[in-house]
């Protein structure tokens, strides 16, 4: 493949991205904007100290990082339209995940990334994007992963026509311990599958963060929580 044609290709992706984006959020972007600040400042902050160095991998319009407290902040995407939605203090990285990233090795503290490797279009790829998250995460720093679980959504996973990697929380904790990590937590019910559609009283969203019983009958997406071992790393 030329790099003429390899550069058409990721630029139409670039369009395909922003028309998606806008074709599934833009009616509900103030109140999903809500959501996360709620999912952020009451639920993940405990996970990410608000001096930590923190990477939003598929950042998307931001919802997440603009939303969350750290010391130095950045949201990757190959979506250009990222940059135009992302808060002054976050700086954003428009790029495959998959290659190379422009961070130094042992640079981030905490790696957040929510309904993202889905999309990506295999292991391999997926497997290449933890590799650079395990680069770039120092010793102890966190990887925190939220997506839909294949297991509880049967034929509903492909009404996106973006999916195209189905997993469970165990099949990415082994992905993950594959590639040195330590898996702390993976929850295989925890947030219902989608946020749009209808949209749920901000109070009870609140309310169901606090109650992890009702998690296993509207949870259909994991999270799986993991750390890089202090002693992997001199």
């Amino acid at each position: 493949m030329t790099a003429e044609v390899h550069t058409t290709e990721r630029e139409a992706l670039k369009s395909e991205l922003r028309r998606q984006y806008e074709l599934r959020f833009a009616m509900q972007q103030s109140y999903r904007n809500d959501v996360w600040k709620i999912l952020a400042g009451e639920y993940f902050q405990k996970f990410i100290p608000r001096d930590a160095t923190l990477l939003d991998l598929g950042c998307g319009w931001g919802e997440f990082i603009n939303n969350i407290a750290a010391k130095k902040k950045f949201g990757m995407d190959l979506n250009p339209e990222g940059k135009n939605r992302l808060a002054a203090d976050v700086e954003f990285l428009e790029q495959d995940c998959s290659e190379e990233w422009p961070l130094p090795s042992d640079s981030l503290d905490s790696v957040f990334t929510s309904n993202f490797f889905e999309h990506l279009p295999g292991k391999d790829e997926l497997r290449r994007t933890i590799v650079q998250i395990r680069r770039c995460l120092r010793p102890g720093g966190r990887l925190i992963c939220l997506g839909p679980n294949i297991r509880y959504l049967g034929g509903a996973y492909w009404d996106f026509w973006d999916h195209y990697l189905p997993l469970t929380e165990r099949s990415l904790s082994e992905g993950l311990e594959l590639q040195g990590f330590r898996v702390e937590q993976a929850i295989p019910r925890f947030l219902p599958y989608r946020m749009t559609g209808r949209a749920a009283p901000l109070p009870l969203v609140r309310l169901y963060l606090r109650l992890p019983f009702a998690w296993s009958f509207f949870g259909k997406q994991f999270l799986v929580i993991s750390t890089i071992p202090e002693k992997d790393r001199v």
